[in-house]
Order: structure tokens, then C-alpha cells, then sequence
């Protein structure tokens, strides 16, 4: 080592090892207690910057170490990331040294610092953002807080060999997350994904600066410089000089593995008279550009930038995200993988200009157009996507990694849907039968002669089939199921009696009743075991026969993962009955107000699914459809819990040039019906928007919406009571006895929010379901609703 170095070593060292052992500070006694109920619910270091204690984040308790002077209180450091505190919990600095996290029992639930060799005597917040354990006068850190980083790192600061950060799961997910940096002992910092798929080894960031072996660190000084210490001692700097605001002491600093992947160093200036922004600046990063990092939109999404390292992650036609609250986890097709027993006719493919899946190609084929490339891929049944540009032609398996949008670039996305989703409600063949032709049986392959003797019957046999089609149409033209001009064909199966007879075992186990009638569990042989709901019109109005018309062909040509699926329909004689898909786990009113109750999460993402269901009926399918009985009874849950919307009995039809329906008989059920059906209005979708917010409220509370046997009268009538509790900041008190939904009251605020604007009772002021779910889903924020009630609370 030359001399030099030596020199250079000493004087950057030199700030560290200084400033961890003399730092003032207020030490802290053994016996020392916190909590999370009273004051105080932290220990300060002695500049006042730092704090140690309970912080609560998005309805979550932990303990952490936060700047204290700076708005909204930014954590730097957490004990307990992976596991929240309950509400009440405390923690102990016990007498032998250990700091201890107890529960509102008292009972302990995590041992957050100790020394190996004990020897502690109190403990400290250094005004460095360490929280340490000492020895009796503070020479000798037993235990620190620098030594246990979690995604962040400050001046004095060193991330040694082998240690690591690892980012949040999301801005408001403390839990750990998707990526981590490592120090390499060979000198090369590293940012890499904890899980990914082996068709990706990329890493996300590498300083390629390894330089043999021995044991390299980052450093982060006190002068706000971010440098890597080689092995051998050489220093490789990651923040410019030109980024380093003067005088450096004027700034708070700090540098964290964000959760999308990107390492980003962050100044804060000390003092409010500051020309520079009173927020959080980015002095230097890893990637100017999020996107560049492999797969950040997970399988099957695409990452597109939105300028000073924004972006959003976006899905492909006809796929989803997989968990619509965080859409960087990645999407999912809304329909059958693509099939090799399909025709290439089934499938169309959809555009996305300049959007690509750098990986995952299986053939690349040269000199073609883009009509060329398109037949390429759909007559590929192995061919999920085609990228086109250039001339060249790449096709792609699933899963699809590192979708990026750069328009750019001049590539194009060809990506491969289905024509029609109702022609995937059977399998194309199974077990030898093609069920898009109705059962048929596939013929085997035969000698000339006897494809004539095939041929002659069929012929033979369509004439009589035709001839009796005929007649029979002729006798049944009274009850002829009708459709509307233009509408496309459906793929539905008549049934007759007799087979759902069979099937129900008679009718033998009923599910429920409905508007019209009661459902029975069945069986189709024909099917190989299917389940199936047999909804059996047993009680129709006087215009009975137009709405079973109406359910089946409007039904017939819907098709979403929301709504449950339609299968067939049995109209013979006086019986008119409809098949359903089977579901599982039943009514969502069956399940929501059990004693064993769904948990939060699965609620959240039962809201989100039954607000893109009605979504679809409103906007995006052929027929603009109000459902007119949303209710949790209506809504079915299938084996995963997955929310659909049935019962389309009541469904309102609008034409293309129509947007409201007039009607002077109330549909609907009591407690979800909309104000505008008593006081003989026009009837939009925005009377299911109410009936949604209604049961929104149910799905947050788990609670039916009208109780008159409560003992708290004020809250027997839960419209009425949620808008108080909101009013009052008092949001706990619909959720008290959900743990899960009290540690996430961020999310309860904001779904209730979006329940009182569903209910408004003028309902010019209620969102489209469009915006609902945008707003349910952080796309846009959730303005403060009025009093959904101004008339009633005007003449109070």
C-alpha cells in the first residue's frame, strides 16, 4: 500500500470512528420503558434529530428510528418490519441490558437488541440516527442499531462485506420487499430481486468495481459522500462532487433501497430559510430510469416512465393484475392459456406500440413484414406474444420478463387474445369430444370407402334433421328464445328437463332462493364430474317469459372473471331454467357476517372485484346493463374467494342511444334500494353505485347495514353511523374488533370514504364505478365526501 493511500484511508476513516464514539448523548437508564399508549413514546437524541420508539405507518405499529424535525417523521430504521405491533404494546430496557418489545399483556414478543457479552449499561439515540448500547461511560457500543441496517443508511455509516439492505414491499408496505443490496467481499455493490425467475438472472445494479478479495465496504461520511472501499483500499466514489450541496452540515442526509429497486440518495435542508426545496431531494441514484429495472412490473407487466423517476406498470390486453393494490407484482390473462387443441381462428392479436419482453424468445425469423409475422405467431399455438420491428419477427413463450415500454424504440407488441371470451366457456376437446360442437363425437381417421359411406349418412341424416327442425320450430315459435338483431351468436347449451332433472338429482339439494325462483347443486355426466347451479324459474311475474328471455341472452353475452358465468338454459313446456357455474365457497352474505370471518385482505380484494364487475356491466360490455339488486347476497365466492356478481334477473337493459330507464315498480331489496326508486326519478347505474356503497360499508364492518336488536342505538343503521364515526375521527369503532383492518386504518379511511360518496343521496354527486375503483385502488385520491344525507341533516 503506498503512502498516499495510507494518507487518504486515514482522513476519510478518520470522520466515522470519531463521530460514533464522541457523539453526545442523553443516555438512557436500565429499567427505561416505553409506550405506545402514553407519553413518552420516545427516546430523542440530544440535537433533537433522531428519535427512537413507536411509529405508526399506514395502520402499522413499529418500533423505528425516524427524523424527528422533518415533516411526516421519515424512518430510517425498524425492529419489527416483518411483524407490527399490536395497539398498547410497549418496550422494556430490562435490567440485565436486553431491550425487549412486550405486548399490551405484557408478554414479550421480540428481543430487539442485546449484547453477546453483555456488559451494558444504558443505551443511547446518538444524534447520528445510531441508537446504541453502551458500557458504563459510552466508549464501547455493545450493541447498534449501524450494525442491523434495514433499507437505509446515514452518514457514519459503513455497510461491510457481506451485509445487505433490503427495501420496503411498497411506499406504505414497511414489510420486507422485492429487492436487496449487497456489499461483496470482492468489492462490487450489487442490487438483485430476492426472488425471480430462472429465465432472468439479470442483475438490477452492479458498480462493477470488484477488485479481488478481502473484503469490501461501502461508506457513507459525514461530508455526505457515498464511496465504495475496495479491497484493496482503492476508493471508488458513487455520489458526484457536483451533487454535494456546501456546507454539507446545512442538510439532513440519507440514502435508501427504495421499493421499486433503485438505490437513491436523499439531502433534506436543516433550515427553513433555505433556497433549497423544503422536501427530500435526490442528489444521486443507481438509474435515472426505474424501468430499467429487470421485471419491476413483475411476470407479464410492462414498466412505463412518467419522468423524474415515476412510473407506472401496466398489463397487456386482456390480462390483469394479479393484486390490484400492488400492480408491480404483475399481471395475469383473463382467459385460457392459448391452447394447441384450438384453431388459430379462435385468436386475434392485439397492438401495443413499442412495448417489449426483452427475454423469453423462442424463434426469431427474419426479412418479414408485419402481416407476416402476425400469421407467424397465430399459427403458432406455443406463440404467446410476437415482437415486431425491423424486419424481424421474435416470438415469446409465457411467462413474459422485463416488459418495458419505449416507444422509442419502433418495436411493437403482438400480443395473442382470444376472438370471444364466451367461446372459452368449454374446453375445446376433452376426452376425444369437441364441446364447441355441442358433444359431438371426434371422428377417427377412416379408409376411403368408408368416409363415402360416412358421407352418404351424414347427408341423409341431415335431411331428416332439418326436416324435423322444421316442424318442431314450427310448433314451438310461441316459446322461441329471442335475440336481439346484430347481437353476436351465443355458445350456450340447451338442456332439457329431463338431463337437469338427472343432474339435481331431482332437485334434491337446494343452494337458495332468488327473485324468481331457487337454485339446486347438480352434476353434468357429460362433463366429467362439472358442478353446476340450476336456477329454476318457479316464480315468474306476470311478464315472466321476457325476463327469462331477457337473463338468458343478455347473460349469454357477458363475459368477465367478475360475473358468474353462464352455461346453458332449459325453456321447455312451463319449465325455464338456468345453468350456472358452481361456486364454491357460496354467497358473500353467507360468509361476511360468520363468526369466522373472511380476513381483511381477502375484503379489499372482494371490494376491488366486485366494483370491476359492475364496472363492466355499466361500461364495457356490449349491452349497458343496471344489475338493480346489488346486494351480498347476490355476490358468490368461488373456491379462492374471488367475488362474482350474479343474478342478472333484474337487469335493466339500456339501449346505445339511451341513458336512463323510468319504472314504477321498486326492484330491489330493502336496505340497498337508491332514494330515486321512492321518489319515481329516472333510474341510472348510479342506483347500483349506491347499492355498492351500501355494501362496501357491510364488507369493511362485517355487519349487516340495518340492526335495529343493537344495544347502541346510534349505531343500528350503519350508513348513518359510519358517516358520524367519519365525522368524528372515530373510524376505529367499525373495525374494533378486527385487528388486521385496526393495524391498516389508512385503508379502512379511504375505502369508507369511497362508500359515503356511493351513497350520496343525490345521485348526480355519486362516482361512476370507474372512478370507484380507481379510487379504491390509489389511482386517483379520495376527495372528503359531504354528508350523504344534506336534506335530513339541514331539517335536524
Amino acid at each position: 500500500m503506498t503512502v498516499l493511500t495510507c494518507i487518504l484511508c486515514f482522513f476519510f476513516l478518520l470522520p466515522i470512528s470519531v463521530y460514533c464514539q464522541s457523539q453526545p448523548s442523553r443516555n438512557i437508564a436500565l429499567g427505561s420503558a416505553l409506550s405506545s399508549l402514553n407519553s413518552p413514546s420516545a427516546w430523542i437524541s440530544s440535537s433533537g434529530d433522531f428519535s427512537f420508539g413507536f411509529s405508526t405507518v399506514a395502520g402499522n405499529l413499529y418500533v423505528a428510528i425516524w427524523f424527528e424535525k422533518i415533516p411526516r417523521k421519515p424512518l430510517v430504521w425498524t425492529a419489527n418490519r416483518d411483524s407490527p405491533a399490536p395497539n398498547g404494546s410497549s418496550i422494556e430496557f430490562t435490567s440485565n441490558g436486553r431491550l425487549i418489545l412486550k405486548d399490551p399483556n405484557s408478554v414479550e414478543i421480540l428481543e430487539i437488541a442485546r449484547s453477546a457479552d453483555g456488559g451494558v449499561q444504558s443505551a443511547a439515540m446518538l444524534d447520528t440516527g445510531n441508537f446504541v448500547l453502551q458500557n458504563s461511560d459510552g466508549s464501547e457500543f455493545k450493541w447498534q442499531s449501524f450494525d442491523k441496517p434495514t433499507d437505509t443508511i446515514l452518514p457514519g455509516q459503513v455497510l461491510k462485506a457481506e451485509q445487505q439492505l433490503l427495501s420496503a414491499f411498497s411506499p406504505t408496505n414497511l414489510s420486507t420487499g422485492r429487492f436487496f443490496l449487497k456489499m461483496q467481499s470482492d468489492g462490487n455493490l450489487v442490487i438483485n430481486r430476492r426472488r425471480k425467475p430462472i429465465e432472468d438472472d439479470t442483475v438490477a445494479y452492479s458498480s462493477r468495481t470488484a477488485a479481488g478479495t478481502g473484503g469490501g465496504k461501502l461508506v457513507f461520511n459525514d461530508t455526505g459522500r457515498i464511496y465504495i472501499m475496495q479491497p484493496n483500499n482503492s476508493m471508488y466514489n458513487l455520489t458526484p462532487d457536483s451533487a454535494i450541496p456546501s456546507p454539507a452540515d446545512a442538510f439532513y442526509h440519507r440514502a435508501t433501497l427504495d421499493y421499486d429497486g433503485v438505490f437513491r440518495q436523499y439531502i433534506f435542508p436543516k433550515s427553513s430559510s433555505s433556497t433549497w426545496s423544503q422536501s427530500w431531494s435526490r442528489v444521486w441514484s443507481t438509474t435515472d430510469d426505474p424501468c430499467n429495472v429487470p421485471s419491476l412490473c413483475g411476470v407479464n407487466g410492462y414498466c412505463a416512465s412518467r419522468g423524474d423517476q415515476k412510473f407506472d406498470c401496466l398489463c397487456p390486453t386482456n390480462y390483469s393484475y394479479i393484486d390490484s393494490n400492488y400492480q408491480f407484482m404483475g399481471c395475469k390473462q383473463d382467459f385460457p392459456a392459448p391452447d394447441c387443441r384450438r384453431s388459430s381462428d379462435d385468436y386475434r392479436l392485439a397492438t401495443l406500440e413499442g412495448v417489449n419482453w426483452p427475454t423469453g424468445d423462442y424463434e426469431m425469423i427474419e426479412s418479414v413484414d408485419e402481416g407476416q409475422c402476425r400469421q407467424a405467431c397465430l399459427s403458432d399455438c406455443l406463440c404467446a406474444v410476437a415482437i415486431y420491428g425491423a424486419q424481424l419477427c421474435w416470438k415469446k413463450k409465457m411467462p413474459l420478463l422485463r416488459g418495458k415500454l419505449s416507444p422509442s424504440d419502433g418495436s411493437k407488441a403482438l400480443i395473442k387474445v382470444p376472438k370471444d371470451n364466451v367461446s372459452f366457456l368449454f374446453p375445446p376437446i376433452v376426452d376425444g369430444i369437441d364441446r364447441r360442437d355441442e358433444g359431438r363425437e371426434k371422428p377417427l381417421p377412416l379408409s376411403i370407402v368408408g368416409w363415402v359411406f360416412v358421407a352418404a349418412s351424414v347427408i341423409l341424416n341431415l335431411l331428416l334433421a332439418a326436416g324435423f327442425a322444421i316442424f318442431w320450430l314450427h310448433q314451438r315459435r310461441p316459446q322461441k328464445l329471442e335475440s336481439n338483431s346484430g347481437a353476436p351468436e351465443m355458445n350456450l347449451r340447451s338442456f332439457s328437463y329431463k338431463e337437469l332433472q338427472d343432474a339435481t338429482g331431482f332437485f334434491k339439494e337446494k343452494l337458495g332462493s332468488g327473485s324468481f325462483g331457487s337454485v339446486y347443486k347438480g352434476t353434468l355426466n357429460s362433463a366429467v364430474g362439472k358442478l353446476i347451479a340450476v336456477k329454476r324459474l318457479d316464480k315468474l311475474m306476470e311478464d315472466g317469459d321476457k325476463e327469462f328471455r331477457t337473463e338468458v341472452s343478455v347473460i349469454g353475452r357477458t363475459h368477465h372473471k367478475h360475473l358468474v358465468q353462464l352455461l346453458g338454459f332449459c325453456d321447455e313446456g312451463l319449465n325455464r331454467l338456468v345453468v350456472y357455474e358452481y361456486m364454491e365457497q357460496g354467497s358473500l352474505s353467507s360468509t361476511l357476517y360468520e363468526s369466522t370471518k373472511l380476513n381483511w385482505k381477502q375484503r379489499i380484494l372482494i371490494a376491488s372485484g366486485i366494483a370491476r364487475g359492475l364496472l363492466y356491466l355499466h361500461e364495457e360490455c356490449a349491452t349497458q346493463i343496471i344489475h338493480c339488486d346489488i346486494k351480498p347476497g347476490n355476490v358468490l365466492l368461488d373456491g379462492n374467494f374471488m367475488p362474482k356478481i350474479s343474478d342478472f334477473g333484474l337487469a335493466k337493459l339500456l339501449r346505445h342511444d339511451q341513458t336512463k330507464t323510468l319504472t314504477d315498480n321498486i326492484r330491489g331489496t330493502r336496505g340497498y334500494v337508491a332514494p330515486e326508486w321512492f321518489r319515481k326519478m329516472a333510474i341510472t347505474v348510479k342506483a347500483d353505485v349506491y347499492s355498492y356503497g351500501v355494501m362496501l360499508l357491510e364488507i369493511i364492518c362485517c355487519r349487516k347495514s340495518v340492526e335495529l336488536n343493537k344495544r347502541e342505538e346510534e349505531s343500528a343503521i350503519l350508513v348513518d353511523w359510519a358517516y358520524d364515526c367519519f365525522v368524528e375521527r372515530q373510524l376505529y369503532k367499525l373495525v374494533e374488533h378486527d385487528q388486521d383492518a385496526s393495524n391498516d386504518m389508512e385503508n379502512v379511511q379511504k375505502m369508507v370514504m369511497v362508500a359515503l360518496w356511493c351513497i350520496q343521496e343525490e345521485p348526480s354527486l355519486r362516482p361512476t364505478m370507474k372512478k370507484v375503483t380507481q379510487m379504491l385502488e390509489g389511482v386517483v385520491k379520495v376527495p372528503v365526501p359531504p354528508n350523504p344525507s344534506p336534506f335530513i341533516s339541514s331539517m335536524g
